[in-house]
Formats: structure tokens, C-alpha cells, sequence
């Protein structure tokens, strides 16, 4: 019985110890479940060829937090976006905005992906208010990717 209490309070002791030498493990624990699952498994990480004609960029930022944020699609000749990547300097609510909006715009029309709006992506990850300008700067990374795209295609012509 001893033991057991001595390695339950050992438990214990390196949670603690854990959470107060590295304050970072205190933040994660703030956010939901959603929004760690996509800070620590990042969907579709990574940068397109941004000089193919069928790759549309899309880079924001918000001055006020410093987050910046990067998403880039790349549609098929029949206008269908058949790959999506970002990169995201920010806090796990940006990243997992980012992360979640590349999920989302895949397999979409382009008039598709532009109904996509920063309202879902704060319900879809329970942002609270403080943290929905990070669903805001994902609403607009992909209306500033898709906008290079079309602008793309019209120089083509």
C-alpha cells in the first residue's frame, strides 16, 4: 500500500513539476481538445510551387498578436481544389485555424471554399472570443489564396 502511494505521489510530483518548469504544458491545457489536436498533428504543413498557375496564395497577418499565416491551394483544370498547405507562425488557436481551414478547402469548388466562414471555424474548434481573430485570419488566407488564383487565371487568358 506504501508503494502505491509513494508512486502515485511520484505521479503526482512530476505532474507538477512538469507543468510548473515548463509553462507551456499550463497553456495547452487551456485549449480544447480540438485545437490541441491540430497544434500537435498539424494537417497538411508544408508550401506549394506559389509559381504554377494552378496554385493560388493567400499570406495575412494580424499586427495586433503578430500572428502570420500562410495557405496555399492548388485547384484542377475542372476548378476543384485538389491540395491545400500552410504554414503559420501563431499560437495553437492559429495553427489549428490553418490546419483545420486546409481540411476544410480540400475536394471544394472555389465558390465552394469561399462560403467557408471564420464563424465555422470557431465552432468547429470552441474558440473562445479572445481567439477568434485567429479563425478570422484563416477566413482570410483562403479568400486571399483563392483571390491569387483567379487573378492567375485571368492573366493566363
Amino acid at each position: 500500500m506504501a508503494a502505491v502511494s509513494l508512486r502515485n505521489s511520484g505521479s503526482l510530483l512530476s505532474l507538477f513539476s512538469k507543468s510548473f518548469f515548463r509553462p507551456e504544458l499550463n497553456a495547452l491545457c487551456s485549449y480544447h481538445k480540438k485545437v490541441v489536436d491540430h497544434y500537435e498533428n498539424p494537417r497538411n504543413v508544408g508550401s506549394l510551387d506559389k509559381n504554377k498557375k494552378s496554385v493560388g496564395t493567400g499570406l495575412v497577418g494580424a499586427p495586433a498578436c503578430g500572428d502570420v499565416m500562410k495557405l496555399q491551394i492548388q485547384v484542377d483544370e475542372n476548378g476543384k481544389i485538389v491540395d491545400a498547405k500552410f504554414k503559420t507562425f501563431g499560437c495553437g488557436s492559429a495553427i489549428a485555424s490553418s490546419s483545420l481551414a486546409t481540411e476544410w478547402v480540400k475536394g471544394k469548388s472555389v465558390d465552394e471554399a469561399l462560403k467557408i466562414k471564420n464563424t465555422d471555424i470557431a465552432k468547429e474548434l470552441c474558440l473562445p472570443p479572445v481567439k477568434l481573430h485567429c479563425s478570422m485570419l484563416a477566413e482570410d488566407a483562403i479568400k486571399a489564396a483563392l483571390s491569387d488564383y483567379r487573378l492567375k487565371q485571368e492573366e493566363k487568358k
